[in-house]
């Protein structure tokens, strides 16, 4: 080994070791920090019923400040309709008998616990019963949503081994993007019939719920495979932060985007992961409401890293000019008549 390289060849672990841990503390603080600030922020809550009773339940509620954001409703079924269109996600109801209150479990588990905790807890102190009604629940296959809240994860390394592989296969162009966009069909249908069919976790139309899986691993290959066309191999790795890690971290999927800091959750619903999760709650349990924003995101997430994908491959396999030289030329000399 000759001099210079000796500290190049030296050099190569001491950036591992000191690469590795800031990976690690980053990993952490993406995941970690948001799980440990977990609490209410502005989360959407109806309150329903004559505005003499109701004024007193929406005080009540805005004692923890900052913790709800009320939306006031004439009656119940008005209330119901806005939990169904995933305006809200429960209500107080003030009845002549008392408050009831509504939830949506399959809208969130974690929120519809935090309600039942802020609405029935005080009134069991008082020795009163607050009746509780799940307007939009869980299915039996997955009762805690545990199956909904760990599919991110899946789907997010499902597109990024189709950009990474379509990349280095060597694959340009139109034959990358026909292969990205292949394989999330596959990957979708295969999500489908795995959450709807056999584990009962999805109760929608089943081909909008293989859609919105497949958008979902398109988008995430796509950024994989365009950046990583763009800028060669550290476009894995920005595309792995924003999927893989911050796009998972900040979902929302655990509990709610309105559960994590501030700017944190909505972050999270402009990245593919959370974008996804938002689509898939949507079309499996309040038929498509509130779904279309979280589809813009991911078709815009798509179409950017596709013609990513396009643009680098046309530039890379682009021919190059003629070679320009300076300096005399050697004349070619036409060969002798015979």
């Amino acid at each position: 080994m000759s001099a210079a390289t000796a500290p190049a060849a030296g050099r190569k672990p001491l950036a591992v070791l000191l690469l590795v841990p800031v990976l690690a503390a980053l990993a952490l603080w993406t995941f970690a920090w948001p799980a440990a600030r977990t609490a209410p922020r502005d989360l959407p809550v109806g309150v329903a019923g004559p505005a003499a009773v109701a004024d007193g339940v929406a005080r009540e509620l805005g004692r923890r400040e900052g913790a709800f954001e009320i939306h006031r409703y004439e009656d119940a079924a008005t209330a119901r309709s806005a939990i169904e269109n995933r305006e809200v996600y429960g209500a107080v109801v003030v009845t002549p008998s008392g408050p009831e209150l509504l939830t949506a479990s399959a809208g969130s588990p974690v929120v519809a616990g935090l309600l039942r905790e802020a609405v029935t807890g005080p009134a069991a102190a008082e020795g009163r019963t607050v009746p509780v009604t799940d307007v939009v629940a869980l299915p039996s296959g997955d009762p805690r949503g545990a199956v909904l809240g760990a599919s991110l994860l899946p789907l997010a390394l499902a597109g990024a081994a189709s950009g990474v592989v379509t990349v280095l296969l060597g694959l340009r162009g139109a034959r990358a993007a026909a292969t990205v966009v292949g394989a999330a069909a596959l990957a979708g249908l295969t999500a489908a019939a795995l959450a709807h069919g056999w584990l009962g976790a999805l109760t929608g139309n089943f081909w909008a719920e293989a859609g919105v899986l497949a958008l979902t691993v398109l988008a995430i290959g796509a950024i994989f495979a365009g950046l990583a066309t763009l800028l060669g191999k550290p476009g894995f790795g920005l595309a792995a932060v924003l999927t893989v890690l911050a796009g998972n971290a900040f979902s929302g999927m655990a509990g709610a985007p309105e559960l994590l800091p501030s700017g944190i959750g909505l972050i999270g619903q402009w990245l593919p992961p959370g974008a996804g999760g938002t689509a898939l709650r949507s079309v499996s349990f309040f038929d498509g409401a509130g779904a279309g924003d979280p589809l813009l995101v991911l078709s815009l997430w798509a179409a950017a890293g596709l013609t990513a994908l396009a643009l680098g491959g046309r530039r890379r396999t682009a021919p190059a000019s003629a070679p320009t030289t300076t300096g005399p030329q050697t004349p070619v000399r036409a060969p002798a008549a015979g």
